[in-house]
């Protein structure tokens, strides 16, 4: 039987009774407690959770309750008969319903009893047709053990809901089923054997170094988080068989609130509610309408009149509302344990992940900004800035031919120095840098979730065996086969049905991304026409400025039909998915999180990769320019590149999608529960109107708020790993991309706390020892932005041109010494080319322009012809490609290879912890067979049986 175990700090001994003899150091702080004190709500609250806060109901009400909460639980299987009773029970006088005493717990956290705890909460409305299987379902919850009662709601008269208890047995007996781990009986020790080595004394002094510093104000306090500074222990998984061995000192807190929940959830999931093979399960019940909503409830509210300083917290959710979740603790860490604790590994093992990429953002915003300041400082020194900014004779070439004048190159001056803020020395650095950054956040975040895993005793646990959707039940009942697992039959889904299905899902798949393409052409088209009537703008302002206003009307547009895109590919991945017919709901999950990261990455990134590789690239020349549809003239760069355009585009859809989010994010559940207040002080459900929410039981607010949207995880994901996508891949080009993350993250953390602790009902809690398929595509991220910023740099700025110019042909060819701004004096005029524009159709213009190639003048004997400038520029390009992507990808497989997945100490303490917690056992069960022994009146020895 394997264990998992906690650290510890004394020697290396070969005997637990040889530990024992010594004396006990402080134990090390770990999420999963000891339960020696407290395990499932704060010390100040244990008294509050288990004793009842009012005496019993009066008995006349008692019999009209109990008629209600018992409705179903007498009915016999018929189906006439059922129905007709379950109307009569309640065909009740209103006035008499809510004469009833308000039930005696006011938080809504237990049976009328005061003594239950409410586990979890089913909906149902009185009007729904499918009594007979609600009742089937409810008879046959109770035969598993789960205590039920009734309560009609307060605001809407139609809604009943059922409370679910779990009983002290049923508990034990699934827990047994479903191999929870649970704290051992043997107390621990803190055994950090490393800390009687040689290096303790540099330890040692590390620590006091350590304590002279300040606090690190970012850290939440000891007494913030009372629950969690409690004695470890080992776990095992549970066992009714060695109840004796597990530290069980109160019934009603052993189980915690969460593991309690997920317990009665496996219960209601393998539940039948008609004979048949598929006909069981709770969501098939909410599929069909029988039940309206299923969850397990808030521990209470998440506000208090009193401070929590000096009272404490009410419940966890008050905990956690206080200590994460408000926005006045955006600098602290997250309480992880604690959101563990109350909403599952898996929502805690998302903002650990979350968390960890905001802190790893810090040094890369630190680079970017530092990267940007280095521009902005010798934004005045740039020799390419100077030369634009005084070529006051130097005659541009007509944007248009039939109503554009000849400009002046210093008339784009500002736009040159603004070029130059993110078109600079440090762009290469940069990007090497955030290749690099992704390499090691990836690998570190292997080692943080290593740890998160031993911490939440999570290295043994292997998901279990998943039910099958009902819809992949429904379409394939009729063929069967063997599960090899189970053993038992259950439908199968036919590779050639499997295979045609994927086929039309990847064909809608390709059509949607066309459709994207589409759109990116519309937008360009749209580019062509604004940048000509801006080019020719009667006002002068505009005119001088054409290349911003077409850049940024260019952008605008292309955000709208970003987001109006985004609406239609959640619909159509939501219908791809649906046919592909998934086994499971994680294989289902997995299939539409895969859909709606490609629909949304090609949306949001196609027009950035036209504007990184294809802008300026297939303009032509003046006189032979290539034309859309012989009508419109293709876009050309500016004489100081096109990166600006690549900055642009991406500091406006970045920093607008973040707003927008933000505010679906927040703005969507707050107006929606809104609008759910109005309509209870309304009374609009036929109830009573009830003016306090705070006099509503805690069923009837949980029913109130939203339930978590029906896709779990994945759209919080897909956001944040968008955001990655956009802080690695075009990062060459916007360098203040990391900043902007970061920042947004920062409201991101509390500002999704916030929404599930208040505006979220409480979802199920579930386990993951992942983040599944989203590390994947973070890797594959990874590699595409090492290739983009690659091209990025080598194709889009003017880095590789200018580099050419500087050590081929300009001043500083035959120098030994030489400074960088002297090397690149000429440069603009070396990069512009000659035309005459006498061989253009309008007679209006004469003389020579200039124009941004490298080709040869009109005098040449081979006029317009590429010169040999061009091939060395190109040859360089392609070269710096080849060498930067090995030496990247070089480093980021050598930094890969060197950090290991676990960390070496946390191999070691598993190890160790495994030896001694067999040990343990070995111990624990000698010493009971001896008392079994003694209480018998045998002998016994010191050894083993």
């Amino acid at each position: 039987m394997n264990f998992s175990s906690v650290s510890f700090s004394s020697g290396m001994h070969t005997s637990i009774s040889e530990i024992l003899k010594e004396k006990s150091l402080k134990p090390s702080r770990r999420s999963l407690p000891c339960l020696a004190q407290s395990q499932t709500h704060p010390t100040n609250l244990n008294h509050f959770l288990s004793v009842p806060l009012s005496p019993e109901p009066k008995p006349e009400v008692e019999g009209l309750s109990q008629s209600i909460s018992t409705s179903c639980s007498l009915l016999p299987p018929q189906t006439g008969q059922s129905a007709h009773t379950e109307k009569q029970s309640f065909v009740l006088d209103k006035t008499l319903l809510f004469q009833r005493k308000k039930p005696t717990d006011s938080s809504g956290l237990f049976f009328r009893d005061g003594k239950k705890r409410i586990d979890y909460i089913l909906v149902y409305k009185k009007s729904s047709p499918q009594v007979e299987k609600r009742c089937t379902f409810e008879k046959n919850l109770r035969a598993e053990g789960l205590m039920l009662e009734k309560e009609p709601s307060l605001t809407n008269n139609d809604i009943m809901f059922v409370k679910i208890h779990a009983t002290w047995d049923t508990l034990c007996k699934y827990a047994e089923q479903m191999n929870i781990r649970m704290p051992f009986r043997k107390k621990c020790y803190f055994t950090d054997w490393k800390s009687k080595t040689l290096g303790s004394r540099f330890h040692l002094r590390c620590r006091q170094i350590k304590s002279w510093l300040p606090r690190n104000p970012m850290k939440l306090d000891k007494e913030a988080l009372p629950d969690l500074e409690e004695t470890d222990c080992y776990t095992a998984p549970f066992s009714r068989a060695r109840m004796h061995h597990f530290t069980i000192n109160n019934r009603e807190t052993f189980f915690s609130n969460s593991t309690r929940s997920r317990i009665v959830h496996h219960v209601l999931q393998r539940t039948k509610y008609e004979d048949g093979k598929s006909k069981m399960g709770i969501n098939r019940l909410l599929g069909n309408n029988t039940y309206e909503a299923a969850f397990p409830p808030h521990e209470g509210g998440y506000k208090s009149r009193h401070s929590i300083k000096t009272h404490g917290a009410q419940n966890h959710r008050h905990l956690l509302y206080e200590r994460w979740a408000r926005w006045g603790m955006w600098y602290k860490y997250q309480p992880l344990d604690l959101i563990r604790r109350y909403f599952g590994e898996k929502i805690g093992l998302y903002f650990a992940w979350l968390g960890w990429y905001t802190g790893m953002l810090i040094p890369a915003a630190l680079v970017g900004v530092f990267v940007f300041l280095y521009g902005l400082l010798t934004m005045d020194a740039s020799q390419i800035s100077k030369e634009i900014c005084e070529a006051n004779t130097t005659i541009m070439c007509p944007m248009c031919e039939e109503n554009c004048e000849p400009w002046t190159l210093s008339d784009s001056c500002v736009y040159a120095k603004v070029t130059y803020l993110f078109d600079n020395g440090g762009t290469v650095f940069f990007a090497i840098f955030m290749a690099i950054w992704a390499t090691v956040f990836l690998e570190f975040w292997k080692r943080r979730r290593a740890e998160l895993t031993y911490d939440w005793d999570l290295i043994d646990w292997e998901e279990e065996e998943e039910e099958l959707r009902p819809q992949f039940e429904a379409k394939y009942s009729r063929m069967e086969r063997v599960n090899p697992i189970s053993g038992k039959p259950e439908p199968f889904q036919p590779f050639s049905d499997k295979l045609s299905r994927l086929m039309v899902s990847v064909s809608g798949i390709f059509f949607m991304i066309s459709l994207v393409l589409t759109a990116v052409f519309a937008v360009v088209v749209f580019r062509l026409i604004a940048m000509e009537k801006f080019a020719s703008f009667n006002w002068y302002f505009v005119k001088k400025n054409w290349q911003f206003a077409t850049s940024g009307t260019g952008v605008c547009i292309n955000f709208m039909i970003i987001m109006s895109l985004n609406v239609v590919y959640e619909k159509v991945a939501y219908l791809l998915t649906n046919l592909e017919h998934p086994r499971t709901e994680s294989e289902w999950e997995n299939s539409f999180a895969l859909k709606m990261f490609l629909f949304q990455f090609v949306n949001l990134n196609s027009s950035t990769f036209y504007i990184a590789f294809f802008l300026g690239r297939f303009a032509g020349r003046p006189g032979k320019y290539n034309k859309l549809f012989s009508r419109w003239r293709l876009e050309e760069c500016h004489p100081s590149g096109c990166l600006i355009d690549l900055c642009l585009q991406m500091g406006v859809i970045m920093f607008f999608k973040q707003i927008w989010n933000n505010f679906m994010e927040l703005g969507y559940p707050l107006l929606q529960n809104w609008w759910s207040r109005r309509k209870m002080k309304k009374g609009g459900g036929g109830g009573q109107n009830v003016e306090n929410k705070a006099q509503l039981p805690q069923w009837d607010k949980d029913w109130n708020l939203q339930p978590m949207n029906a896709h779990g995880l994945v759209d919080e994901y897909l956001e944040m790993v968008l955001q990655f996508g956009f802080t690695t891949i075009f990062v060459a080009a916007f360098p203040l991309a990391p900043l902007l993350a970061l920042l947004n993250n920062i409201i991101e953390i509390r500002l999704d706390a916030y929404k599930f602790v208040t505006q979220w009902r409480r979802p199920m809690p579930a386990r993951a020892t992942d983040i599944g398929i989203w590390h994947g595509i973070l890797e594959g991220i990874g590699v595409l932005a090492v290739i983009t910023n690659a091209f990025v740099i080598a194709i889009t700025s003017d880095y590789i041109p200018r580099f050419v110019y500087a050590f081929k042909y300009g001043p500083c060819v035959n120098k030994r010494h030489h400074h960088g701004n002297e090397c690149l004096q000429g440069y603009v005029n070396s990069s512009l080319s000659v035309f005459d524009m006498g061989e253009l159709n309008n007679r209006n213009h004469s003389g020579y322009c200039r124009y941004r190639d490298y080709r040869a003048p009109p005098w040449n004997t081979v006029p317009y012809e590429f010169t040999l400038q061009f091939w060395h520029v190109l040859a360089a390009r392609l070269a710096f490609i080849i060498v930067f992507e090995h030496l990247v990808f070089g480093i980021k497989s050598f930094i890969a290879y060197l950090i290991p997945d676990m960390p070496k100490d946390l191999c070691d303490r598993m190890r160790r912890e495994k030896y001694l917690m067999q040990e343990m056992m070995y111990e624990a069960e000698l010493e009971h067979l001896q008392k079994e022994r003694k209480k018998n009146g045998k002998r016994y020895h010191h050894e083993w049986p």
